[in-house]
């Protein structure tokens, strides 16, 4: 029997998660949690075949809950979803140790095929995914400037780009200013950028908003 754990911050996201399971799953046992604190506490105490994880929630992200997930079981499959595009983070997830990304408005077609495949020990990746890593490895050094940054900067650099201020990005990331702050700097200086206009411009420019 398979046993599924969700990880959403909304209810509405994860019953309808729950439901495309049970349709492709019928005797799957399905767990819920509301965020990172609580997935990987239930990671803890229970035992799964595979996590699925929202990229975005309150406080840490389900990009950055990968590597203790990790710790706690190296080989429980962690298939990350999200509304972003799949070229902003399918990269990051594989490279954190995730076991596939996959875009939420292909949830009720893909979702399953996702499952089946991580729970065989492959990765789920798409074909775009595929050349990207094939590209990488064939010219390391044309990378964009925003691979160089940390998860966190990475995400901080797009919520600046989208004109989010210090506040508001401390606010949703559940982290001090002055951490915002500092965040930011590493950003310019990492990617030789001057202010939040050149982050903005850079972010367009690189399809990052």
């Amino acid at each position: 029997m398979i046993r599924i754990l969700i990880a959403d911050d909304h209810a509405i996201v994860r019953k309808g998660i729950h439901q495309i399971l049970k349709e492709g799953f019928p005797n799957a046992i399905i767990g819920e949690a509301a965020d990172a604190e609580s997935m990987i506490s239930k990671v803890i105490e229970s035992t799964w075949d595979v996590v699925i994880s929202d990229l975005s929630m309150p406080g840490r992200s389900g990009l950055e809950a990968i590597p203790q997930i990790k710790q706690i079981n190296s080989k429980l499959p962690v298939l990350i979803m999200s509304i972003h595009p799949e070229d902003h983070y399918a990269l990051r997830v594989l490279k954190a140790g995730g076991a596939g990304y996959l875009s939420k408005d292909l949830a009720p077609d893909e979702l399953v095929t996702a499952v089946k495949r991580v729970l065989t020990g492959r990765k789920y990746i798409t074909a775009e995914v595929a050349e990207k890593l094939a590209a990488l490895v064939d010219n390391d050094d044309s990378k964009p400037l925003h691979q160089m940054l940390s998860d966190r900067e990475f995400t901080v650099l797009k919520l600046l780009g989208s004109g989010k201020s210090l506040s508001e990005i401390a606010e949703s990331m559940i982290l001090s200013i002055n951490t915002v702050s500092t965040y930011r700097s590493r950003i310019l200086v990492k990617m030789n950028l001057k202010n939040n206009t050149d982050i903005t411009l850079y972010c367009i420019e690189n399809k990052l908003m």
